[in-house]
């Protein structure tokens, strides 16, 4: 089955081409043709996301983006079987770009349209391997990854998502914890700007705090607050460690680049050490086959490795994180989605519209 992706959530213009085949246990993908148009430069004098910029873009990039893939995949409309567009969640008049461009394609070629949730796209982002052209039956037997094993539990990291997922199959999922304020990649753009570094913030705190690690940067004056790490609970709070981090600026005299190492590398330690204590409570809770971590901020490179060290803590657990050129928003992951959640009747039944805060079906 050809399934032909398109991503328009946020700031990014994606489509994508995916041959997909095999029952939810165990599917396989191939990726033929993938293009995507970043709108950062266009929002970074806002310091995030204009939705109605955000639209405009969208609306003239995808004629351009499709004509793309399809001349890069050497597929043609014709033999698309279906569409999966991303309806949700993210910001409603960027979806609705996507939706209608969708519409007018199944409209034309006479193609069905499969309704997609985004952070499922997120969660099946892992089923590529690292060269993203390649099957799990392309691999070599030592090099194969091993498909979803559920129950499994998945964490996503992204600028408006914290949340742990229990998914009993790819049809049964539950929101076993979350943010009750800011999402991670919020607080990492949003210290971002507090140091006046550039949008988006994250990948900018990200190589202050390794650089502060390379050069042994290290004041123990500097400490955040790990909120919520024994709450009890798995839901997760970042507002306080921002306000933290605002509060200790404010007593600097001199913000110099010393002192933004020292905060950029608290402030991702702090971060990295709330998400894998809680991970490693919902692990204990749940038991999974298979601890999925999707989202933006998984590319992250401390927090990747500390997920990694984090999983030889469980030896029969499978750990399955997107190759970074997956782990922000993209088309791919949501033609793999569509294709899951088709041939297991997730949204056969959503409505095809834009919804900016839906959860799960």
């Amino acid at each position: 089955m050809l399934i032909l992706g398109i991503e328009t959530s946020c700031d990014e213009t994606a489509v994508s081409v995916v041959g997909a085949s095999g029952p939810v246990e165990e599917p396989a993908f191939k990726l033929l043709g993938s293009t995507l148009m970043s709108q950062m430069k266009l929002h970074e004098k806002y310091g995030g996301v204009h939705p109605n910029l955000a639209k405009r873009e969208h609306i003239k990039n995808l004629p351009i983006v499709l004509e793309k893939v399809l001349k890069e995949s050497g597929v043609e409309m014709g033999e698309i079987d279906k569409i999966a567009v991303t309806v949700g969640p993210g910001l409603e008049p960027a979806l609705w770009t996507g939706i209608n461009f969708a519409q007018d394609l199944s409209k034309k070629y006479d193609i069905p349209v499969i309704p997609t949730n985004h952070m499922e796209g997120h969660m099946a982002s892992v089923l590529l391997d690292e060269n993203l052209r390649r099957t799990l039956a392309d691999l070599p037997e030592q090099a194969q990854r091993s498909p979803l094993s559920f129950p499994a539990l998945a964490l996503l990291i992204s600028g408006g998502h914290t949340e742990l997922v229990y998914l009993k199959s790819w049809k049964e999922k539950e929101i076993v914890g979350e943010t009750k304020d800011d999402a991670v990649g919020e607080a990492f753009d949003k210290v971002a700007r507090m140091l006046g570094l550039s949008y988006p913030g994250g990948p900018e705190i990200s190589k202050l705090a390794e650089k502060a690690r390379e050069l042994r940067v290290m004041n123990y004056e500097v400490r955040f607050p790990r909120p919520m790490i024994h709450s009890g609970d798995l839901n997760f709070s970042f507002s306080g460690l921002k306000t933290a981090v605002l509060y200790f600026l404010r007593k600097v005299p001199d913000l110099n680049e010393g002192i933004k190492m020292e905060v950029a590398r608290e402030f991702e330690d702090a971060v990295v050490e709330v998400l894998t204590f809680k991970s490693r409570q919902a692990i204990l809770k749940y038991n999974p086959g298979t601890f999925i971590i999707g989202g933006g901020v998984i590319a992250n490179k401390k927090i990747r490795e500390s997920f990694q060290k984090l999983n030889g803590e469980f030896p029969d657990l499978i750990l399955r994180i997107p190759e970074r050129e997956l782990a922000t928003d993209n088309a791919v992951m949501i033609a793999m989605a569509g294709y899951l959640s088709h041939i297991s009747g997730v949204n056969s039944k959503m409505e095809l519209k834009a919804r900016g805060n839906l959860k799960y079906s």
